[in-house]
This record gives C-alpha cells, structure tokens and sequence, in this order.
C-alpha cells in the first residue's frame, strides 16, 4: 500500500522495520497537541511562532509525550512564480518542505516515508543528536529505501535556527529541492521578546530556458535564485507592524555564499546555528554574509515604508540568467537584429543602452516556453527591476490582525525623491 502525504495508513508494508515498529501509530490514534503550531499572532506559548515565506509549519502529533512529526520525500510540481513550473522533489508536497518548530527540550520523533525512485535519508543539519540518528548514509545507517519509512528520535539539548537535508546523492536531491528549516526555540523564552519571527531557506535552480526540470549537474551558472524556493515578484512580503521587533532567520543550502541586505535599517547579527547569541556578541549591520551550509538571525525595531530586503550579489536579484548572451553595451544591433530575425524568429538583442532596455522588452515579447524575464515585478512607480532573492518589507502603523498584505506605502507628502529638471533641460556638466 503506497504512504502518501494525505494518507498516512501504516500497516502489513512496514512489517519488516520491526526496530521501529512500535514507535508508529495510525494516525487515528493520535491526538493533537495543544501547542500545535500555526503561523500568526503570539499566544500562550513562551515563544512567537515563526511566518515561513510561502510556506508552513509541520503540523505534529503528541504521542505518549513524544512530538511526532512525519515528512514524506516525494516529486512535487513546485511553480517558481506564474510561468514556470518544474518537476522538482521535496517534501509534503513542497520544496523547501515544511518548518520544523519545536522547543528546547521535547522529545521528537519524526518519521520519513520516502516516496522517490531512489533511496534517501535526513540530516539534521547542525543539531545535537545521537550519531545514530545523523542520517549519513553508510556511515550512520543503512540507506531508506523506496517505498520505506523510517525514525529518527531524539531529545532537543539546544536552541537556534537550523536546517534539514538529505545525506543521499546529495548533488542530485538537495539540487532537486530537498531541504527545509528546523527551529527550536529556548525553553526559557526569550530575553528580549520577538514580535514576528520570519524564516528564509537560500537555494539555487539550473532550470534551463523552455525546460522542465532543473539540471543537477551544474556548479556555478544557475538560472534561478531563491528565497524559499520562489522567485520576485511571487515572493511573500514581510508585514509587520510599526515598531515591533522583527526577526528573519537565513538559512543558505545553495551553491554560493549570499550577502543578504535590508534597506532602512541598521539591524543586529543576533543568532545561528549556535542559538541566540549573547547580547555582548551582537553586531551592527546592514548587508550580512550568509555562507552555504551556514544560518544567520538578524533583528531590528521596524520602521515605517516598504523597504527591499535581498542578496547584494547582482545577478541573485534576477530571473532566467543567460550567462551565454552578450551584453554588447554602445553597440547599435538593429540592422543585425533584423537579419538575424530571418535565421531566428525568436532573436531578440541585449539592448544597447543597458539591460534594462532588454528586460523591458523581454517582459512584453515572448520568450522561450515555462521561461521567466530577468525582472517582472510591478511596483507603485511602474516596472521594479528586481527579480530572484528580492522581496519586501511592508512596516505599517496599523496592520490588520492576520497581517494580511497591505498594499504599496503612502509616503507622507514631501518624502519622495522627486524630479527637478527635465531630460532636454538637463546638460552635461550642468
């Protein structure tokens, strides 16, 4: 009987993993948590659950005083942003998979049903555990195989924002999508108290131009880069209220180290992998260096305006990178455009003037199939040209309850960069 995500029915299938055999309950004969945790306001929890852009939090069951989590490993069909989807792999349904939240302290056990074609594991990437429940293959376990779920139970001996990740042809599988964020929260709570508490997964896609699934082999030359496995303009913003203690917490799985960068705000370096560090430690900063395989806790009191929030590296913050075409800058390409069109429909030139030329014309001719322009944002003052690990920050005074998005700023009158001469007025020099 095949497990799936939506059908968990444990029966005669995993008669032979008798070592666990007794940890697995049918789901019926479970009961849910009274902290199971959601996304949205504080409640009487002794920590702020966290807001996953364009994601979740893993539901789990508190069987026999055990947190029990299950991730399925599985195919999904992920979309990018509207215009390109792909056969990626994931979990649950979706790639990065699910926010693991729990608590310094509880006793988990999570179970991995892997639904791929080919054998898997999980790391629990920068937790203290037993070396048993590591998840290498062939050092720490056998491999899970298709069709196999398997434990992984351990206490939580510390707090901090961490990640999960196969062990298991990894350039394959973590190239695919399969990762996700596991936070623990401290047990004693926090000694300065966290408003809204946002969580970003780093990663990179080689989905080549009209393809339909991205390319494991490649390094270096990516196609697409992510916040939370999307690209700007389908990336949630985050919405907080005026004067509220705002934490993002980066995890990066990708290819390349990411200088992540908020306008508007001098925020404190506060946390990692490590747990919250203490105050004495914190630093001043306004662009941080997330490396691969690292995470970083970044807090500020927010003030009010839209206010970009991306990598610095210039070419993450656009979409459908051709590292292949030249960006012939001062060269006049129309009459070889127009000769080239009769061995090339669908040629169409880097713009002359810069590439903002070329993405303007991208956004309104049509490019290769499932493919995106480099940058298709819209914002309140027309095209944005931003495109990948971009999204925004939306402070208000007031903010619905559910911290729904409010829409663009009303800059108060006078606080808008404004124009002062006009094009054919304005000389050289003058």
């Amino acid at each position: 009987m095949k497990i799936s995500r939506r059908n968990i029915v444990l029966g005669a299938g995993l008669a032979g993993l008798a070592k666990i055999g007794s940890l697995v309950r049918p789901a019926a004969a479970q009961t849910p948590s009274a902290d199971a945790p959601s996304t949205g306001e504080k409640s009487n929890l002794p920590y702020t659950r966290v807001t996953t852009l364009n994601g979740h939090t893993l539901p789990f069951r508190l069987v026999d005083g055990v947190k029990e989590f299950h991730l399925v490993a599985e195919e999904v069909e992920h979309e990018f942003a509207p215009g390109s989807k792909a056969k990626c792999w994931g979990y649950n349904g979706s790639t990065p998979g699910p926010t693991i939240e729990a608590v310094e302290g509880d006793r988990i056990r999570i179970l991995l049903t892997n639904n791929l074609p080919e054998q898997t594991s999980m790391h629990w990437h920068g937790i203290l555990l037993p070396s048993g429940m590591d998840g290498i293959v062939g050092l720490t376990q056998p491999p899970i195989l298709p069709g196999e779920t398997w434990a992984y139970e351990f206490t939580l001996r510390q707090h901090g924002t961490h990640m999960y990740h196969p062990h298991a042809d990894e350039m394959t599988q973590m190239a695919l999508g399969m990762m996700g964020m596991f936070i623990i929260h401290p047990k004693a709570g926090e000694p300065l108290p966290i408003d809204r508490d946002f969580v970003i997964l780093l990663h990179n896609w080689a989905l080549h131009p009209g393809t339909y699934r991205p390319d494991p082999s490649i390094m270096t030359e990516f196609d697409l880069w992510t916040f939370n496995s999307k690209v700007f303009p389908a990336i949630d913003a985050m919405v907080v209220r005026s004067g509220q203690r705002v934490r993002i917490r980066i995890g990066n799985l990708s290819m390349w180290n990411h200088p992540i960068h908020l306008h508007g705000h001098q925020f404190h370096v506060t946390g990692s992998d490590g747990g919250r560090w203490p105050q004495t430690l914190w630093r001043p900063e306004v662009t941080e260096i997330v490396g691969v395989g690292q995470t970083r806790d970044i807090e500020f009191v927010a003030t009010p305006g839209d206010w970009a929030f991306h990598c610095h590296m210039s070419h993450h913050t656009m979409n459908a990178m051709g590292h292949g075409v030249p960006n012939t800058l001062g060269v006049d390409q129309s009459g070889l455009e127009t000769q080239l069109h009769k061995l090339l429909p669908g040629y169409m030139a880097m713009g002359q003037s810069g590439m903002a030329e070329h993405a303007e014309m991208a956004s309104m001719m049509r490019g290769p199939a499932n493919t995106l322009p480099m940058m298709g944002g819209k914002g309140p003052f027309g095209a944005l040209d931003m495109g990948g690990m971009f999204t925004v920050v939306k402070v208000r005074d007031e903010i619905a309850a559910d911290y729904r998005d409010p829409g663009w700023y009303q800059h108060p009158h006078g606080t808008v960069a404004r124009r002062v001469a006009s094009a054919a007025k304005t000389k050289k020099g003058g």
